[in-house]
């Protein structure tokens, strides 16, 4: 876990592959337990750290992520992206080569609880939400291809579930069709940028995180 942003109201973090952001059934260490560790720690808070979660990125996913310090800055946040004023990019790594080096992918998204899995539909069917991304090739080694993807909506394991969905599942997404996992138990997929109109103070916040070592080892040293 990184700190890349930090004020009064919000914290803006690099999240490692394979961390939970928040907790579930495993029991395993969260991100949210570190970022509270480190706030108590720097400012020397005592008592019991106030830490809101705006969104998530799915554990083997890493990347930026949003926290609010403050109840305001939780419920400004969380306005934001009810809004859709919170523009995301994410860079994803895939071993087939997609269709068009750019395009708008369209489906309608189910997401399923027995196995934790998206299911995709090209039409609509009744219980799908439409998901849209945009996405175009920004490098190419010989055997992987990086994509930059923006989302229009957000659904959960989208990006996994749409580029499977076009034959290009995202390098060590055992879920959604790679070969092989990842080393780490990661998947290529990286939260990269978020850009919005900080919710207090008004100023522009565009972050960008540092690039996975995963990602610079496959020639994508950017």
């Amino acid at each position: 876990m990184e700190v890349v942003y930090d004020d009064n109201h919000i914290i803006i973090v690099n999240k490692s592959a394979g961390e939970l952001v928040q907790g579930d059934r495993t029991g395993d260490p969260t991100l949210i337990d570190s970022v509270k560790a480190w706030i108590k720690e720097k400012y020397d808070k005592p008592g019991n750290v106030f830490l809101g979660v705006t969104h998530r990125i799915d554990r083997p996913t890493c990347g930026l992520v949003v926290m609010a310090k403050t109840s305001k800055g939780l419920s400004r946040m969380n306005e934001l992206f009810r809004k859709g004023e919170v523009h995301k990019t994410y860079w994803a790594v895939v071993g087939n080569q997609p269709p068009k080096a750019e395009d708008t992918l369209t489906h309608y998204l189910k997401s399923v609880e027995q196995n934790n899995k998206t299911h995709v539909s090209i039409v609509p069917r009744e219980g799908h939400q439409k998901a849209v991304l945009n996405y175009h090739i920004i490098a190419a080694s010989q055997r992987y291809w990086l994509l930059e993807v923006d989302l229009i909506t957000g659904r959960k394991h989208q990006i996994r579930a749409q580029l499977a969905a076009i034959g290009c599942p995202i390098k060590g997404d055992l879920k959604y069709g790679a070969p092989r996992s990842n080393p780490d138990g990661g998947i290529s997929l990286q939260a990269h940028r978020i850009r919005f109109i900080h919710p207090v103070s008004g100023k522009e916040i565009d972050i960008t995180a540092p690039l996975p070592d995963d990602f610079k080892r496959l020639g994508f040293d950017m």
